[in-house]
C-alpha cells in the first residue's frame, strides 16, 4: 500500500527539476564565408548578380580594413548570370595564387548587348564596390582599380571620372578609342591627354601585346606618352610575341600585387615613374656544347618509377619526347635551367645534379605546380 501511494504521488505531483546543465547558447554571428560569394545589386528596377572575393584570413570581427580592388572582365564575359567574369584574369589568378593576392576583389558583370562605357554600366560598378566596402570594412585610402579589353575601356572611363576615389590603375590591352566609336580615334592628338589631366598622378600600369589585333597596342603607348609629357605616374609593359591575351601574364606577374599593394591614396611619392618596358615572350638562349647536351639526355620517371619524358640531342639542339610520341624543342636559359622556346612562356625544367656534376633529375615548374623526373641509369 505505502509502494502504490507513493508511486501515485510521484506521477500526479508537481515535476521535479532536473540537475542537468544546459549547453550555453553563443549569439555571436556565424563565421563569415570566404572565397567567392554571389552577390547582387538594383539600378533602376534591374537585378545586376556579380561576384566579391574575400582572402581566407578575412575575419568578421576583427575590424582590420583590407585593401579592395574593382575588376572589368572582358567582352567575351558578358552575361547575367554573375559567374562568367571569374574564369579570366585577375579572378583566375585568385584561385591560382590566393597567396600573391591579399586584396577584397568585387567583380561586377556587364549585360550582353551593353558595354562597361555605358552610364548605367559604370553606375553599376561604383555601386556594386560602394555595397561591398561598406558590407566587409575595405579601407577606402587602398581602393583600387583594374581591368581587360573591354573592361580596360570602362576601367579608363572610373578612372576619369572619379580620380580622387582610387590608389592604383592596371589596365591590361585597354584604350580609350572604343571599338564600337570609332570617330573617337578623330580626337586621338588631344582625347589622351585630356584623360592624362583628369586621372593625375594616380599610378597608372599598363600592359598591351605587341601583336594585338584586337586593340591596337597604339592605344596604350599614345597613354603612355600623354601621361608622360603631364608628368603623371604611368608604367607600360609590351609583351612581345602576344596578341590580344597578354592578361594571363599580366596578372601572373608577382610584382603586380605588390605594386598595387604599395599604393595608398593620398600619398605623395618621392619618385615619379614613367617607364615604358619590352617584355620577351622568352628569355634569350644560351648555347650549350655537345657533350653539355649529350649529359641532360636520357629517359625520365616520375616517383612511381614510370617513364615520362625522354631528351635527345640533335645536331646542336635539344628536344624533349613524352610518352605520346610529342616533340617539342628545348632551349637552355642557363647551364640549370631549361625553357620551352615555342610554348608556355611560364615553364622551366630545372637540372638536378649530384657532387660529381652528373645529372639525377629534372624539376618541371610552372605557374600553378611542380613536378620532378628522376633519370633512368
Amino acid at each position: 500500500m505505502l509502494a502504490a501511494c507513493l508511486l501515485i504521488a510521484c506521477t500526479t505531483g508537481p515535476p521535479m527539476a532536473l540537475a542537468v546543465k544546459l549547453p550555453h547558447i553563443s549569439r555571436s554571428q556565424p563565421p563569415q564565408e570566404t572565397g567567392f560569394l554571389n552577390r547582387k545589386i538594383a539600378v533602376r528596377g534591374a537585378i545586376y548578380r556579380y561576384q566579391v572575393y574575400l582572402p581566407e584570413e578575412w575575419r568578421r570581427d576583427d575590424h582590420k580594413q583590407w585593401p579592395i580592388i574593382l575588376f572589368l572582365h572582358g567582352r567575351g564575359e558578358r552575361g547575367s548570370e554573375g559567374m562568367w567574369q571569374t574564369q579570366v584574369g585577375l579572378p583566375a589568378q585568385l584561385r591560382d595564387h590566393p597567396e600573391r593576392w591579399p586584396f577584397i576583389v568585387v567583380m561586377p558583370q556587364c549585360p550582353q548587348g551593353h558595354y562597361w562605357t555605358d552610364h548605367d554600366m559604370l553606375t553599376v560598378a561604383m555601386m556594386s564596390l560602394d555595397q561591398e566596402t561598406a558590407e566587409f570594412h575595405a579601407d577606402p585610402m587602398r581602393t583600387s582599380l583594374t581591368g581587360l579589353s573591354l573592361g580596360g575601356y570602362g576601367v579608363w572611363e572610373l578612372a576619369r571620372l572619379h580620380p580622387t576615389r582610387w590608389a592604383a590603375v592596371a589596365i591590361a590591352a585597354g584604350g580609350i578609342f572604343w571599338s564600337y566609336a570609332p570617330e573617337r580615334w578623330l580626337l586621338s592628338s588631344t582625347l589622351p591627354s585630356e584623360y592624362a589631366q583628369a586621372v593625375g598622378h594616380v599610378p597608372v600600369w599598363l600592359f598591351h601585346g605587341a601583336d594585338d589585333n584586337i586593340v591596337a597596342p597604339r592605344q596604350s603607348e599614345l597613354m603612355f606618352a600623354a601621361f608622360k609629357a603631364a608628368g603623371g605616374d604611368i608604367r607600360l609593359w609590351v609583351y612581345q610575341g602576344l596578341k590580344h591575351d597578354c592578361w594571363t601574364r599580366a596578372f601572373n606577374q608577382p610584382e603586380l600585387p605588390r605594386w598595387i599593394l604599395a599604393q595608398h591614396l593620398h600619398a605623395n611619392p618621392q619618385i615619379v615613374h614613367a617607364e615604358r618596358l619590352i617584355v620577351p615572350l622568352h628569355p634569350p638562349a644560351i648555347h650549350l656544347t655537345p657533350p653539355q647536351l649529350d649529359s641532360l639526355a636520357g629517359e625520365y620517371h616520375d616517383f612511381h618509377g614510370l617513364p615520362v619524358i625522354t631528351l635527345f640531342r640533335q645536331g646542336d639542339s635539344l628536344y624533349q619526347k613524352n610518352l605520346h610520341g610529342e616533340i617539342a624543342e628545348l632551349a637552355a636559359e642557363s647551364s640549370t635551367s631549361l625553357f620551352y622556346p615555342g610554348g608556355n612562356s611560364f615553364a622551366r625544367i630545372a637540372v638536378e645534379r649530384d657532387p660529381q656534376n652528373r645529372v639525377t633529375g629534372l624539376v618541371l615548374r610552372d605557374d600553378r605546380h611542380e613536378e620532378r623526373w628522376e633519370r633512368k641509369r
